[in-house]
């Protein structure tokens, strides 16, 4: 019986699909709960919860990239009670989360993970350590480098400025899923 050559790069996407973005977040939380510094963080909010946890994040992935409108949630809100988390966190999750997408799909299908990733740790970020945080140099210009230049000002379709550093500047609020699902049962 022949085996595929374990050193043998995976398949990368050209495009993100329901199926592939389940792929990806399995994958990406098994690097989490792996890694020594993130672990003891996520199982200390996630013990005993990660098999609900994974499928919502699979929405949340699903209603970015796709746009399926299946995730129903405040980000902030999620995040803001996890005690512990510095900004060292925040860095080691991008660059775990960033190699994880960058190993899965190709460069056009990638930066649709990417893009996202990056705005919303920004704006987490200046929630959780207040606005006056500097993005790390290093973070900004990964954001700089993935996002669609905006085009100078006079050359049509003038987009409105905004400071560096201005957080995502969409909100994800609402019920969460569960709350929904638990209303139609009553």
């Amino acid at each position: 019986m022949t085996h595929p050559d374990a050193s043998a790069a995976p398949v990368r996407h050209t495009a993100p699909t329901e199926e592939n973005i389940r792929e990806l977040v399995y994958a990406f939380y098994d690097r989490v709960r792996d890694d020594a510094l993130l672990g003891p963080v996520f199982d200390g909010v996630l013990a005993g919860r990660w098999d609900e946890h994974l499928p919502k994040m699979c929405r949340f992935w699903s209603s970015l990239v796709l746009g399926t409108k299946t995730y129903r949630g405040n980000v902030q809100q999620a995040h803001d009670p996890v005690p512990g988390v510095e900004p060292k966190h925040f860095s080691h999750w991008l660059y775990l989360f960033l190699d994880t997408v960058e190993a899965h799909y190709e460069p056009a299908a990638a930066v649709q993970f990417m893009e996202p990733a990056l705005r919303i740790a920004q704006s987490l970020q200046l929630s959780r350590f207040g606005w006056d945080y500097a993005i790390p140099p290093e973070q900004q210009a990964l954001l700089e480098s993935v996002a669609p230049r905006r085009r100078p000002v006079g050359h049509g379709h003038d987009l409105p400025t905004r400071p560096t550093g201005e957080p995502f500047p969409a909100k994800f609020i609402g019920r969460s899923m569960d709350e929904d699902e638990a209303t139609r049962s009553h």
